[in-house]
């Protein structure tokens, strides 16, 4: 059984409790009709921030799978937001309604922030470009289901490792397996972040910097693709030298494992091209299924600990501030944020700097 009230980043479960949502969740694939009715009853708050497909059509639709109910809202022009109500205050009034509330939002360290003040479990749906635990969760699912173990292991991570949120949390989690080696295939502009090449480092995981797709393919056991946004290039003269770097084909497919997978968040643009979907190493559509499985696995497991009321925290800064301009501290005000300067900051794991 899950003992924390709060699903921020997957690596706040232990070995054994993964191990357990794991199992649940193999479960749940194999016997869907036996969990009909697991969460009579319980309801779910749903508030997502920015546009979402996938995850939030898959968390509604799991929590109706188990015999729930969704309340919330998909456009934040929708809710009270746009009078000026602060997270804290929302995130209080949903927890007295629902049993459970899953947050997407585009500040990095929003979902931490909104477990401060809830009296229910928060689940994180993405915040900004920081982490994903569920999506984290949907591929370790892919990954174990379809090849077994995550051990000994050569992943390829492919596009945007920059703002790739999906990329930041499965490279947490992906700590905890032995000999995981780690090519990152992307642009200089779009490479890791330096924070989480400080994280590899520290926890002795190898990796390689790779150019492109072509270099790496003949080696991996999972290449996990994702999406370049054009937007993020200065030209799109810049973006096009680069684009057939990053794109999978079939042609090139010839020259990968005959059992390696390939993994993608979605939603794909072009990177992933049309003639790869036949290809039975493509799993990405059956990745977005399993997600579903494991939401329901999630669900079910916050849904049976018991309601505890969020305690006082102290208010504003202390001495300190967060050098990220995305982080939640930059429009949430009241947040406390203590720390030394250099040290990460506890939302968003960006350095803090002196505040002036």
């Amino acid at each position: 059984m899950i003992q924390m009230r709060h699903i921020i980043d997957l690596c706040d479960l232990t070995e054994k409790e993964f191990s357990d949502l794991y199992k649940l969740t193999t479960n749940i694939i194999d016997r869907p009709e036996g969990y009909t009715d697991a969460c009579r009853g319980k309801v779910l708050g749903s508030l997502f921030y920015e546009p979402s497909t996938r995850t939030n059509l898959s968390f509604s639709t799991a929590m109706m799978r188990l015999g729930g109910s969704v309340v919330g809202f998909s456009d934040p022009g929708s809710s009270s937001t746009t009078k000026g109500e602060t997270l804290k205050d929302t995130i209080n009034m949903v927890s007295s309604y629902a049993d459970m509330i899953v947050m997407r939002n585009p500040r990095e360290g929003a979902a931490k922030a909104a477990s401060m003040y809830s009296s229910v479990p928060v689940i994180n749906a993405g915040d900004g470009g920081h982490l994903h635990p569920t999506q984290t969760l949907t591929d370790m699912v892919t990954i174990l289901r379809m090849r077994g173990s995550a051990d000994d292991m050569k992943i390829g991570l492919c596009g945007d490792l920059k703002y790739g949120r999906t990329v930041h949390s499965l490279l947490h989690f992906l700590e905890r397996y032995h000999n995981v080696q780690i090519y990152l295939i992307a642009p200089d502009v779009l490479g890791l972040p330096d924070y989480m090449i400080q994280f590899l480092k520290e926890h002795n995981m190898p990796y390689c910097e790779v150019k492109s797709i072509d270099d790496a393919l003949p080696e991996l056991d999972v290449l996990y693709m994702t999406r370049i946004q054009r937007e993020r290039f200065v030209t799109a003269q810049e973006y096009q030298n680069l684009e057939g770097n990053y794109q999978l084909t079939a042609e090139k497919l010839k020259r990968a494992k005959k059992d390696m997978l390939v993994l993608h968040p979605l939603p794909r643009v072009d990177e992933i091209a049309q003639d790869v979907d036949d290809d039975p190493r493509a799993v990405y559509f059956r990745q977005a299924r399993f997600g579903m499985f494991g939401r329901m696995a999630l669900l079910l497991t916050l849904s049976k600990l018991p309601f505890i009321r969020a305690g006082h925290q102290d208010i504003g800064s202390h001495g300190v501030k967060c050098s990220n301009h995305k982080c939640i501290t930059k429009t949430e005000s009241y947040l406390p944020l203590e720390g030394k300067v250099g040290e990460r900051c506890p939302y968003c794991d960006a350095p803090l700097e002196m505040l002036l």
